[in-house]
């Protein structure tokens, strides 16, 4: 185990799959929960932001970087119990996944190929292909910044809503989370809810590994499989939230575009494909501004075409945001954190 180390003016750049970005002032890789604590307080101690870096899949840091503390998660370990799974936040989670449907429990297997780690899964309650972490996480280990100590968070304190928790929302900064349990099903069912998915297998019921390869291989046709390398692959995957929005509101946008995509989000919202809206809007695949641009294989990715500026990919960002609110009058939310803006 290697020893309680600050480090000053850190790349953050290659520490994230954006590859874009300045220096951390000061820089913490915490391998223990005790590192944690003791850059908590390094940064109370001296009056500095604190910013919990994971994977750096899911965050733009800016050009400037980062005036304050990155405290970058390194916790590693997976308990497999009788009922549930325990893993720890610096588990990657591509790896987590692979490991669990090997074990034959279902739960996560749509959830394959993210890019990042386990702490970060129920920050933003991931979700892709017609599944949430937010279905199998039992409980949630974490750090209160606010009483200085170590909890228990259950699914119900999380607070998990569409790509949303108490972490990103309501409590965000208070939190670092630590470790998460899941209760996955042994010899479950994979979840084939998804329309790519449903294309795939048809009427038969496929193997859960089957259906993480599916996955795996949907997201690389989309040029959103981690570690993927490739023109596409220095992104935050996702860009912006699909928007939810009232019933009403999809049948005024469904009277001008009769191809408008939908899905149900609870009574009387439906969701609508924010990639559906990018293209509609007049972005093209490999669109650019700068050397930032969106993917050539999913307009929903903003990539970094080569040496990008964090200016020039949030340049783009507004680009798309004011022509969407144009076209449609709905304002889309970003899913990556901006650092340092």
């Amino acid at each position: 185990m290697t020893s309680f180390q600050i480090e000053e003016n850190v790349p953050l750049a290659p520490l994230t799959t954006f590859n874009v970005g300045g220096a951390a002032r000061y820089f913490v890789g915490a391998s223990t929960e005790n590192y944690v604590v003791k850059a908590v307080e390094f940064a109370r101690e001296n009056d500095l932001p604190l910013f919990v870096l994971g994977g750096g899949s899911n965050v733009l840091i800016a050009d400037e970087g980062f005036d304050g503390v990155v405290l970058r998660m390194a916790l590693r370990g997976i308990g497999f119990g009788a009922e549930t799974v325990t893993a720890a936040a610096g588990e990657d989670w591509d790896d987590f996944c692979g490991q669990c449907v090997d074990r034959g429990l279902a739960g996560i297997e749509c959830l394959s190929g993210i890019p990042g780690l386990v702490g970060g899964t129920p920050v933003q309650n991931v979700g892709a292909y017609g599944q949430e972490v937010s279905e199998s996480i039992v409980s949630v280990r974490a750090y209160d910044l606010s009483a200085d100590s170590v909890v228990e968070l259950s699914n119900a304190d999380c607070g998990f809503a569409y790509r949303t928790s108490i972490f990103n929302s309501t409590h965000r900064g208070r939190y670092i989370v630590l470790a998460v349990t899941f209760r996955l099903v042994a010899g479950g069912a994979p979840k084939i809810a998804y329309k790519d998915l449903k294309a795939e297998f048809g009427d038969r019921v496929p193997t859960l590994a089957e259906t993480r390869d599916a996955v795996r291989r949907i997201r690389a046709d989309k040029g959103m499989l981690v570690r993927q390398g490739g023109p596409d692959a220095s992104s935050a995957g996702s860009f912006f939230k699909n928007p939810i929005i009232p019933e009403e509101r999809f049948s005024e946008i469904a009277s001008r575009f009769t191809d408008a995509p939908s899905f149900p989000a609870g009574p009387g919202r439906v969701k609508i494909p924010a990639a559906w809206m990018i293209e509609r809007a007049g972005f093209e695949k490999g669109f650019t501004i700068g050397r930032a641009g969106l993917s050539t294989r999913h307009t929903l990715a903003l990539t970094n075409r080569g040496n990008a500026t964090a200016a020039e990919v949030v340049r783009l960002k507004a680009a798309i945001q004011i022509k969407i609110r144009d076209v449609f009058g709905i304002e889309l939310e970003v899913e990556p954190v901006l650092l340092g803006f």
